[in-house]
This record gives structure tokens, sequence and C-alpha cells, in this order.
């Protein structure tokens, strides 16, 4: 496909099942209640198609693809509203008829529509599992906080702040978690030349607080690579008679230094049935090694040499119940470090400029889609977590703001008043017509800046 359709093509993919689940937890709520749905749409203004269930309830495709509505049943609707709609059925509940505790329900549904579709995706992912690069950086340059902390060669990061990390992903998201923040990251790492274990104090103050598009790794010093570091030996290959085992460390051939794993592999293919002398670094000791590669033809009939070996990789796979749990889990923490942003956007500990709009959305979700469908799903997840979060919101116009007018109106007892409600509605336009120019703003800029 070619790249200029799978931006969009991704982008309505993406946008698309988060807005009918979101939508979807709304209408099944309303009909649990017993309020007549009168429509539900996917995107806002025309409807491009369109066609009507049994119990009258129309169903849209509409032009704008930015969002959706359900709509309910009120007896102040006015005629003319309902002109190019089904009919009201004569028994028809209005919403304003519900209690509030349905009308709560039913506002609250949609955000936790998206929590659910987020807590399956991570489960779903979590069981059909990931193949990660080992989290492995270059020796920091000197000038460096985590040169300064105490690290003086390559390593591999073990835990964040007492979080475990299997892969690069992991290690972003747990120190993204710390953006806008004074005091200390604690790092694990393992030191590949000592073979020994290391824990530093990164220092950190208001952490990259004005940036817009933060650099959280290149910040610390951390420089990911792929290092000569063995994987897997396969049995009965030149590896495995060499002696090399996992977690050895291949630092020169034929007296040469390397540290990259490309570097390594190279030597390889270059020297088939021809001996190699490798230095290998296995537990902070310097071994010397010979191995001998195999040779074996390509498809053009080319020779070259094999060891059998395969790079440091991290594979993650949970068994079903597990995952299930894990989902979970992860669908809470995305959903406190969602909050722990909202809230250092809104105390000017971290810019505005990290939100990111329908552009930004679209630009993400074509560059998932280009990586794989596991970095595109889990894009997804997060952007539904992002969605019932900003939704839960008590702004006018969305679901958060819904709740607290009911709220209100449970406590005194009686419907707020039609001069609020009209009040409410204005303010959210506005609230919700800034956020948007903010976030289109921030797109383009990122785009053409």
């Amino acid at each position: 496909m070619m790249d200029w359709l799978l931006y969009p093509v991704a982008f309505a993919g993406l946008l698309g099942v988060l807005v009918v689940v979101h939508e979807f937890g709304h209408f099944i709520v309303a009909r649990k209640s017993g309020v007549h749905v009168l429509s539900f749409s996917v995107g806002f203004g025309r409807a491009l198609m369109s066609w009507v269930d049994k119990r009258g309830t129309t169903f849209k495709l509409s032009l704008i693809p930015l969002g959706g509505y359900v709509r309910m049943y009120d007896e102040r609707d006015d005629q003319a509203s309902l002109a190019e709609l089904a009919p009201v059925p004569d028994n028809a509940v209005s919403h304003s008829q519900l209690s509030p505790a349905w009308k709560i329900a039913i506002a609250a549904a949609g955000p936790l529509a998206n929590f659910i579709l987020a807590a399956v995706i991570y489960a779903l992912l979590f069981m059909a599992g990931s193949t990660e690069y080992a989290p492995t950086t270059q020796t920091p340059q000197q000038e460096t906080v985590l040169a300064k902390s105490g690290l003086d060669a390559p390593a591999r990061i073990l835990r964040v702040d007492d979080r475990d990390v299997a892969g690069w992903q992991n290690v972003l998201m747990a120190l993204s978690d710390r953006l806008g923040e004074s005091g200390t990251i604690e790092l694990e790492v393992y030191n590949l030349r000592s073979g020994q274990a290391q824990t530093l104090q990164v220092p950190i103050t208001t952490w990259l607080q004005s940036q817009g598009q933060p650099d959280v790794l290149g910040a610390l010093g951390l420089q990911p690579v792929l290092l000569s570091v063995v994987g897997d030996v396969v049995a009965d290959s030149p590896a495995s008679q060499a002696g090399l085992q996992p977690g050895d460390w291949v630092v020169g051939v034929n007296e040469r230094e390397i540290q990259l794993w490309r570097e390594w592999v190279d030597e390889i293919v270059q020297s088939p049935n021809t001996p190699l002398a490798l230095t290998v670094v296995r537990q902070g000791q310097a071994l010397q090694l010979s191995a001998t590669p195999g040779a074996r033809d390509d498809a053009q009939g080319n020779v070259s040499g094999f060891l059998g070996v395969s790079p440091d990789l991290v594979e993650v796979r949970f068994a079903p119940l597990q995952a299930l749990w894990m989902g979970w889990v992860e669908t809470l923490d995305k959903t406190v470090m969602t909050l722990s942003m909202l809230k250092k956007m809104l105390v000017g500990l971290l810019s505005v400029q990290n939100l990111v709009g329908p552009v930004g959305i679209a630009q993400i979700a074509g560059d998932t889609a280009k990586t794989s469908w596991q970095m595109f799903f889990g894009v997804m997840a997060l952007m539904s977590i992002s969605l019932g979060v900003l939704n839960l919101l008590p702004v006018p116009l969305l679901d958060g703001g819904q709740i607290v007018l009911v709220s209100i109106e449970a406590i005194k007892g009686s419907p707020v008043s039609e001069r609020l409600q009209q009040g409410a509605v204005q303010l959210g336009l506005l609230l919700v017509g800034l956020l948007f120019v903010l976030v289109t703003f921030n797109d383009l800029t990122r785009l053409f800046g």
C-alpha cells in the first residue's frame, strides 16, 4: 500500500474503532435504562449512509470522522430536529424521565468502554507475545548525567524506579512518567564490562518541563544500540563448539575491537571456514575463544559464514488468565500516567505542546502501522485510555461535565435550570474549540517546524 494512502487508512481505522466502542458504551447502557435512542452516529455532519433498526434507532455514518454521538429522546425536542429520523413510538421513554443514577451510568459508560477496550487489547498483546531487543546502551558521553551518576561502560537497563523493564518501550514509558518532576530517577543496570549490577541515582530538576517533544533517553545520555551480546546459541553449531554462551559480550575479533552486533555479523559472514580469535567478556572476565564459522550458500550462490547465534532478545508472553490480569494492570498504570501528565500540564510542569490532534494522531497511526501490528494496537490502547480520561474531565459537552450536572440535580432534587445548562453548553463549546485550535497548532508546528 502506498505511504500516502496508509496514513488516512490507519487514522480512520484507529479513530473509527475508538469512537464506535465509546459510543456503543453509551448506547448499550441507554438501551438497558429503557430510554428511546433516536440515533447512533459515527462522525458528525451530513449522513453518508444510514439504516433504522427494529426499535426505531437510526444508525448513521457521517461525513466528518472526528467523533460520534448517541442521541436519546427528550420530550423537549422540536419536531424539525426529528424530521430526518424514524418516528418516535408513543410509549417512548425520554432521557429527562430517567433517574440521576441511570443518567450518570449512561454518561460514564462511554469512557468505561474505552478502558475495557484498552484492557482487552493489552491482554491480547500479552497473549500474542512480542520480541524486542534487550534495552542495551552504549557507554554514555562524559558530560551526560548518566556518566556523572557512575555509568562508565555499555550496560543493559534492568529496572527504572523499581519497575522491571523488558524492552526499550518499557523504559520509555517508565521515564515518561517522570516528566516535569524533580528528585532522582533510580536506574538499575547490568554493567557489561564489570559483569555486575549497578544502581544509579540520576538527579532531575523540573525534568524536560519546557520541551514539546522531550527526548527522555537522550536527556539522560542513554544511547540504544544492539550490542554484540549473545542471546541464544544453537545446539551443535560452530558457536556451541567454540564454547560461546548466552550473555557473552564479544568485544574483539582477530584483535580488532568491536562492540556492535552488526560489526560481529560482518566478521562472521566474511569468514566461512576461517578460524576467528574472539575476545569475550563473560561476567566481568575476559576470555579468549576460537570459533570457525560454517559455510552456506545464499539465494545468489554466494558463500557466507555462520556461527549459530542470535542477538540478545527479550520475549514477553503470558498465559490467557495472566494476560487478562496484566491487561487491567497495564490499563490502570497508563490511566494513572495520563492523569499525571494532565496534572503536570495544568500546573506548568509539562509543556502543552505534548498534546496531539487529528493530524498528529494520523501521523502516529501511520508510522506505527508501518512498523508492526503490535505497535499499532498498542497505540490504539493508549489512545483509548486517553479518550476515556479526556471524556471524564468535568467540562460541559464531555461526559464528565454531564456527570457533574446530573450529580447537582441529584443533590438539589430537581433538574438544573435551562439557563445554567445552556451556559454550560456554551462554555463547553468554547473550551473544546480552544483545545482543538491548540492541538491543531501543535500538529502543524511539528509537521512543518
